[in-house]
C-alpha cells in the first residue's frame, strides 16, 4: 500500500472528533466520509486522497465504541491509520470490518515521519518505507488470528481452522 501521510501530533483522538455525534444516524457511507475527522480536522475532506495514511500518537479511537469511525476514514480513502498505540475497540472494529489496517509503530517512526510524507508499508515483511526520506521502520506484527481475519477479508469472511 502506498499513499500520502496525514499526521495529526497528538494523543487520545477520539471517535467523537473522527466521526461527531450529530453524524451517526448517516447511512450512506459516502455521506459520512465527508465527515471524517471533523471534530478535529474541518479541512481534513479536502486534502485526504484515496489511497492516504493518518499517523497519530498514542491511544487512536479511545472512547465510546463506534463502527463508524473506521468506517468513515475508510470512505474517505485512508487505507490504513499509523499510531503508538490504539484503543482495542476502535483496532477490533476496523480489523472485523475489513475498513482500515490498524498499524502500530515505535516512536522513532512517528517521531521521524512527517505530514506529506510518501509511504509504502507492506504487511507481509512488517516494514514501512517512507519514500520520501528514504528510511525504513519497522511496525509491529499482527497477532496470527488477526493477520487470518485482515487476509480473509474481516471477520465475517474468517473460517477458523
Amino acid at each position: 500500500m502506498k499513499g500520502n501521510v496525514i499526521k495529526y501530533a497528538r494523543d487520545n483522538i477520539d471517535t467523537d472528533v473522527i466521526i461527531p455525534g450529530q453524524y451517526l444516524k448517516v447511512h450512506d457511507y459516502a455521506e459520512l466520509a465527508t465527515h471524517a475527522m471533523e471534530g478535529l480536522d474541518p479541512d481534513f475532506h479536502s486534502k485526504v486522497k484515496e489511497g492516504d495514511f493518518i499517523l497519530s500518537g498514542r491511544n487512536f479511537g479511545c472512547g465510546s465504541s463506534r463502527e463508524h469511525a473506521p468506517i468513515a476514514l475508510s470512505h474517505s480513502g485512508i487505507k490504513a491509520v499509523l499510531a503508538l498505540s490504539f484503543a482495542r475497540i476502535f483496532y477490533r472494529n476496523a480489523v472485523d470490518g475489513a475498513f482500515l489496517l490498524p498499524i502500530e509503530i515505535d516512536q522513532d517512526a512517528y517521531s521521524d515521519i512527517s505530514e506529506g510524507d510518501q509511504i509504502d508499508i507492506d504487511i507481509k515483511t512488517n516494514q514501512i518505507n517512507n519514500l520520501t526520506k528514504n528510511k525504513t521502520y519497522k511496525m509491529k506484527p499482527f497477532s496470527e488470528i488477526i493477520g487470518k481475519i485482515i487476509e480473509a477479508g474481516g471477520l465475517f469472511k474468517y473460517k477458523p481452522d
